[in-house]
């Protein structure tokens, strides 16, 4: 079995278990309130500033194209969407069972400009420079071929576009990451290699403008530009 497919039967499984998911994402019920704390180091105020903190690089009054992959169960986006009606969304996931509560909440909160599809984020199905906004929330520390993955985002967005998220990185609570190692990679939940806090502004600076990213705990928040321009330097050679 390749480690797309491990990847999508554990989420398969978690999307049998939204409750639990969507309590975990938004400290929303007993059981993700402890998880938080246990594993993540997290507390209610926490968990809603690193949301925030990554939703509010979307302008309130955004009318472009957005693609956000993973979605999940859209517990954390699908109401931010909802006042985005002049927008074109597109949500993306490996588990077709992780869209499935998204789309009904979608139809509950009336949203009828977004779209959702089964896809690879290391081979997205998208013309080059097609998106303003890529939204990435608790994904890279999943994708199995992360280097892929932050390529296919970069070729999607277009210049001056937007990309912004967040996920787990290692090197922020010890706890967290010996969960990370010793549960969530063998069931399939996560994907080494991590990313630390630096090494992700490192990279993002590479391609990237205007990067700006803060760690929370263990969870890195980020947005960066796409650069409208990259300068290539071509070495000097003199007559001879």
């Amino acid at each position: 079995m390749s480690r797309k497919e491990e990847i999508q039967n554990a989420y398969q499984s978690v999307g049998n278990h939204t409750g639990f998911y969507d309590g975990m994402m938004t400290y929303g019920n007993i059981a993700g309130k402890l998880l938080c704390r246990l594993v993540w180091n997290m507390d209610k105020e926490k968990n809603l500033y690193y949301r925030n903190k990554v939703l509010s690089s979307i302008p309130k009054d955004f009318s472009g194209r957005l693609l956000e992959i993973p979605v999940g169960t859209g517990i954390m986006t699908l109401p931010l969407y909802k006042g985005l009606p002049k927008a074109e969304i597109v949500c993306m996931d490996y588990a077709p069972e992780m869209m499935e509560p998204a789309k009904e909440r979608a139809t509950l909160l009336g949203i009828e400009n977004i779209h959702f599809q089964q896809g690879d984020v290391g081979a997205l199905p998208f013309q080059a420079e097609s998106f303003d906004i890529v939204l990435s929330m608790n994904g890279f520390h999943v994708f199995p071929d992360k280097e892929a993955a932050y390529q296919e985002v970069f070729r999607v967005l277009k210049p001056g576009g937007i990309f912004c998220g967040c996920f787990y990185v290692e090197g922020g609570v010890k706890r967290a990451d010996w969960f990370a190692k010793h549960i969530y990679v063998p069931k399939g939940l996560f994907t080494p290699p991590f990313e630390t806090e630096e090494g992700l502004r490192k990279r993002l600076m590479e391609s990237y403008t205007e990067v700006s990213v803060e760690r929370v705990e263990t969870v890195a928040c980020f947005s960066c530009v796409k650069k409208k321009f990259m300068i290539v330097t071509v070495p000097f050679c003199s007559p001879s």
